[in-house]
């Protein structure tokens, strides 16, 4: 495999860059795009995504949110010389509502994109490269580091806390549910042994638990033993899977028309929630065998990708965490009945 190639910024390559451009791009180039044309950037991170639209699109402004403020801090430094085109919001991804109407209220945004709507967005889901990096967040299993994997740290729950206090049933639960660990029930199991000696608190020891538990003909194929029981603590204390959840029809819901938005998965749970919330968008609400459509029962979304995109073999040469992501994208092409935009997502999540 050849080298990863390295941007300045910590080595954070941006999967599929020039294909986010490109899709987005559809949405900027729509006949309703308004003259200062606004992008969401829902999973911030380090801003590669953001840096190239900035750098793709002049006119454009940019909207990053993100839950955790280090990546905020970090992607505010780097975009920084694209000035007030690009503004940032602290925020889980589904509250697209709030950070809109947030940004207007403090004279970031012109309130004119309440009016006119955005005209893309894109969510590269998941837990980002820069996370990973910073082992006391705890979301790497390849060093010993406090077990606590919170995207945002002004929430409460830890991974430590869910090792410590769950039940058998919920902890086998979510290893299952989220992490399709065959040895769920086992593995709670040890868990609940090993923590009435000593609460966990480090993720080594976890770690070595696992090991003990997983058999060795099982270690040896499908990674390391430690990935899925780490998802699935990871999707767990920060509840991804709701956030995804909503925020399909919140974010697609401040599309214009002509708008494009896009979602980068890496895992099936994800792209199994992105494929039918975008399905359903993208279907007709006509009773099926009618010689024609009624009215205001039309799709308002279609396709703009033919199933889940891959990235090619040159990128994930460049770039391999691009090996597993899976692409959607939509382009709104009627308000389907609805004539003015969101006025909050309807949660409170933060």
């Amino acid at each position: 495999m050849a080298p990863q190639r390295q941007d300045p910024h910590h080595g954070h390559v941006p999967v599929m860059r020039d294909r986010m451009v490109e899709l987005v791009g559809h949405g900027l180039r729509a006949a309703t795009a308004p003259e200062s044309p606004v992008i969401i950037d829902g999973t911030l991170g380090s801003g590669g995504h953001s840096e190239a639209f900035l750098t793709a699109f002049p006119d454009a402004i940019v909207v990053g949110l993100d839950r955790d403020p280090h990546a905020l801090a970090e992607a505010s430094e780097r975009l920084e010389p694209f000035g007030d085109r690009f503004c940032s919001y602290h925020t889980r991804f589904d509250n697209v509502s709030e950070a809109l109407h947030g940004l207007v209220d403090a004279g970031q945004l012109s309130e004119q994109v309440l009016h006119t709507g955005v005209s893309g967005f894109l969510y590269d889901l998941g837990v980002s490269s820069m996370q990973l990096d910073q082992a006391p967040r705890g979301f790497s299993y390849s060093v010993d580091s406090p077990l606590d994997m919170r995207m945002d740290p002004q929430i409460s729950l830890t991974a430590a806390e869910i090792l410590n206090t769950y039940s058998h049933g919920d902890l086998a639960r979510i290893l299952k549910t989220y992490g399709d660990e065959r040895f769920a029930g086992k593995i709670a199991s040890a868990v609940l042994r090993e923590r009435e000696k000593e609460p966990f608190t480090h993720s080594g020891r976890l770690v070595e638990l696992l090991y003990a538990t997983i058999p060795a003909a099982s270690r040896r194929s499908g990674g390391h033993p430690a990935k899925r029981t780490f998802q699935a603590l990871r999707i767990e204390v920060n509840a991804e899977l709701d956030a995804i959840e909503h925020a399909i029809p919140n974010a697609t819901g401040w599309l214009h028309t002509g708008g494009v938005g896009v979602f980068m998965s890496y895992q099936s749970l994800e792209d199994k929630l992105v494929k039918k919330g975008l399905k359903d968008l993208s279907t007709s609400r006509s009773p099926q065998g009618l010689p024609m459509e009624l009215p205001g029962t039309e799709a308002p979304f279609e396709f703009l990708t033919r199933g889940a995109e891959k990235a090619s073999e040159e990128e994930i040469d460049r770039n391999s965490r691009a090996a597993p992501v899976r692409v959607r994208a939509v382009r709104r092409i009627s308000d389907g009945g609805h004539t003015t935009f969101p006025i909050d997502d309807g949660n409170a999540h933060t």
